[in-house]
This record gives structure tokens, sequence and C-alpha cells, in this order.
């Protein structure tokens, strides 16, 4: 925890006097590993417990800090309210004008244009206004076939987040197993060099032994500030993705070695093909395609507009004129609107939506193989990767018995000291391969839920 200590300190940018002070306690000898009761009854409420974080919690967590995933859900959403407006498009819409029209009178007193009757006209009308188009319509379905694409890549960014999060989490509770086991090692190394001073002091072993065992010792302890530096690397990396004010005060509670089964292939088969949302994409994206292709097809054809006018238009602003008739009144307008030519402006973006079309079916059919590919390869890793698990876990136990059994038997003279050494650094490395081949376990399953959408649990 000095370490994490003195980088809070760093990282809230104090000054130099203020960043010694803050380092002076990790220099101190670390508290005992089981304080006793007195120790216990000293503790300031400060000390406050360090958060218990589940890979749920961290997961939860994760939805709500990372920019990418929040992006993503934050298009979908967009996309969202560009469905409704199409919607809206659809219905009738309802406006109020207020107007003054003032006109140019002749010599003899009339108004010069035909459209105005008055020197002075005004009009005040509410307008109800229906545009009928199937470029509207398929408008309309294109926006919605969109929005349905913005959901599925929320929802690939969700899985793909759940990937990283359970590689970040559960390689910080690696690198927790792998301090644990280089701290026993160095203990144990520290062991053996006083073992072999012993035996020279007693003429039973050669000096040589006893150089050997202390380059031993310095070997483990700088593995020892190894596995401490990534341990605070797998933290800080872990703490980016989870806690928006970077807290490193967590302590992991899931176990990177419980057992957690895996499903059948042809669970996952099924699961796969009722949720994967690269599919789903894919299909609303050659969707919104083919609704685009109608809509630039309108050009083709004639579009209604409907309009209907409410209040006056009247030389006077009032409800009545001066005469006591009533201004108030309505009027309707319908407009045709044939197309004649464009340069061939509309058969250009036909061709152009076509294409577009043409492509997001290429895109479809690349989506389903690419989805029975990876559904072989992911289950084949994961299947391989809990396969391999147990001859790991195996592997580290015959190893420590096999350092403790050779120790042993160097005490009795009956083993060199490369024998021993050999043992050390063959058990070093078999307990870090079976944390790796933990974590690769657990990631295998995590890269299993982007094509299912369920993370096995234990």
């Amino acid at each position: 925890m000095r370490f994490f200590h003195s980088f809070a300190c760093l990282f809230v940018g104090v000054g130099t006097a203020a960043f010694l002070a803050c380092i002076a306690p990790a220099q101190q000898s670390p508290p005992p590993e089981n304080p006793t009761p007195q120790d216990q009854s000293h503790a300031g409420p400060a000390a406050s417990a360090p958060l218990q974080l589940t890979l749920k919690d961290a997961l939860d967590r994760a939805e709500h800090n990372d920019p990418a995933y929040q992006a993503a859900v934050t298009e979908a959403a967009v996309a969202r309210q560009s469905r409704n407006q199409a919607r809206d498009a659809l219905l009738p819409g309802v406006k109020y004008n207020n107007s003054l029209l003032i006109t140019q009178l002749n010599a003899l007193g009339e108004v010069r244009f035909l459209a105005n009757d008055r020197l002075h006209e005004y009009t005040s009308q509410a307008d109800i206004h229906e545009g009928i188009g199937l470029a509207e319509i398929a408008g309309f379905r294109s926006s919605a076939a969109a929005a349905a694409v913005a959901r599925a890549k929320a929802e690939i960014a969700q899985r793909g987040l759940v990937v990283t999060v359970v590689q970040a989490y559960f390689t910080v509770a690696a690198a927790q197993e792998k301090l644990a086991t280089a701290q026993q090692a160095a203990l144990e190394g520290q062991r053996f060099f006083k073992i072999t001073q012993d035996l020279e002091n007693g003429g039973e072993v050669a000096h040589s032994d006893v150089i050997k065992a202390e380059l031993q010792v310095q070997d483990r302890n700088r593995q020892l500030q190894e596995a401490q530096l990534a341990l605070l690397n797998a933290r800080l990396n872990l703490a980016i993705l989870v806690f928006p004010d970077f807290n490193t005060g967590f302590q992991l509670t899931d176990n990177l070695h419980a057992d957690v089964p895996l499903p059948s292939y042809e669970e996952v088969q099924q699961l796969a093909g009722r949720g994967n949302p690269d599919i789903r994409a894919a299909l609303a994206a050659v969707q919104e395609a083919g609704h685009e292709v109608t809509a630039e097809r309108a050009g083709y054809l004639p579009s209604l507009s409907l309009d209907y006018f409410y209040g006056i238009d009247a030389p006077n602003f009032g409800v009545n004129r001066a005469d006591g008739q009533r201004n108030l009144g309505y009027s309707w307008l319908a407009t045709l609107n044939l197309p004649v030519w464009n340069w061939g402006a509309t058969q250009s973006r036909v061709k152009q939506a076509a294409l577009r079309e043409t492509q997001a079916k290429r895109e479809l059919s690349f989506a389903q193989r690419k989805l029975l590919a990876e559904l072989q390869s992911l289950f084949g890793e994961a299947q391989t990767a809990r396969q391999e698990l147990a001859g790991l876990e195996r592997a580290a136990s015959l190893a420590q018995e096999s350092l403790r059994l050779v120790t042993l038997r160097y005490k009795d003279g009956e083993s060199t000291v490369l024998e021993v050494v050999d043992a050390q650094t063959v058990y070093a490395a078999a307990d870090a391969a079976y944390q790796d081949g933990a974590v690769r376990y657990r990631v295998a399953l995590a890269n299993l839920q982007t094509l299912t959408g369920v993370l096995p649990q234990p």
C-alpha cells in the first residue's frame, strides 16, 4: 500500500515539501501482518475498511464511467430521437402566421397588384399542414432501422467492455497471487541462505553453496519488487476503468480460482443465434439501406400536401369589419407536385442508395460467416483453457512439493545446491503459469459472452 500512498500524493500535485511528508510514512517499517488486539484497539476512525469490489460491481461501475461505451449509448439515444422526429413529420403540423401587407395605389386609388385587393391587408391565420408522400414514410422506416443499428452497436460496446473489465479484474487477482508467491519465495530464499551458512559453518558444504544461495536471494528479492510493481499497475488499470475519482482503496472479492462451468456447445450456439448484436446490427443496416432506396425512388412519384387555414385576411385587424361583417373564416389549399425533370439527379440518388444496400447485404453475409467462425474459435479457446487449467494447477502443486522435498534432502546432504535453485525456479514458473492460465480461462469466458450475451458465473 505504500506505493499507492506515494502515487496518490504525487497525483494530486502537492508541493515538494508536502510530497516528502506524504511519502514519509511509506519509509517506516510496515505494520504487523496479524495485528494484536491492542493494535486494533488503537485504530482510529480514519482507518476505514477498503471497498469490497465484486466483479458485478466493477462491471456496473465501468458502464457508467467508460467514455467509449457511453458514446455508443449516446449515439443510440440520438438515433432514437431522430426516429421520433421522422415519426412526427408524418403527422399534421400546426403553425400560426401573422402578417401585414401594404400595397401601392395607382392614380385612380386602386391597388396595383392583382393579388392584393386593399391598401392594407392583415392576415392572422392558423395553418394545419400535412404532407403525403412515399419519401416521408420511407424516411421514418429508415430512421427506425438506424435506431436499431445504434442500439445493437451500444450492446456490442457493452459486451466488449465486459471483456476489458473481466481481464483487468482478474489480472489484479492474479497479480495478488503472484505477489504472495514471490513473498513466499523470498522468505524461502532467506531460509535456504541461512541453511547454507549453517552447513558451511559445520563444514558440510562448500562456500560456493553459500554464494549461490545469496545470489538466489537477490534474484528472489528482485522478483518480489517486480511483482509489487505488476500489482500496482494492474490495480491502477482497473481503477481507471471502474472509478471516476481514481480510487485505489478497494479489495477484490471474487475468487480467481472459483470453479466456473463451461456451457455446452449447443447452449452457446442457441444463445448466439438468438442474441448476437453483430447480426442484429447488420440486419438492421440492410433494412435501413432498403428504405433509403425506397425514399430515393419516391422522387419519381407525385407528392401531395394539404393546408387548412383559419383566421382573418381582411383590410382591418379584427374579428369584425367596420360594416359588422365577420372577418373570421377558413380556406383549403391542396398542392400536387409532379416531378418532371431534374437532369438525372433522382436516378443518381437511387443508384447511390442501391450501392449502399448491396454493400450492407455483403456485410450481413460476412457477419453471419464471422459469427460461425468466432463461435467455434472462442468456444475452442475456452474449452482448451479449462482443460489446461487443471494440469497447470497440478504442476504448481507438484513443483511446490518438489521444492520442499529437495530442500529437506539438501539438509541431509542428499542433493546439491543447484537442485534446490532449480526447484525454486520451477516452482515460481509453475505458479505464475497457473495464475495466468486462470486469467486466460476467465477472459475466454468473457469473450464467449460477446456472442451469447451471458457471462458464466460460478
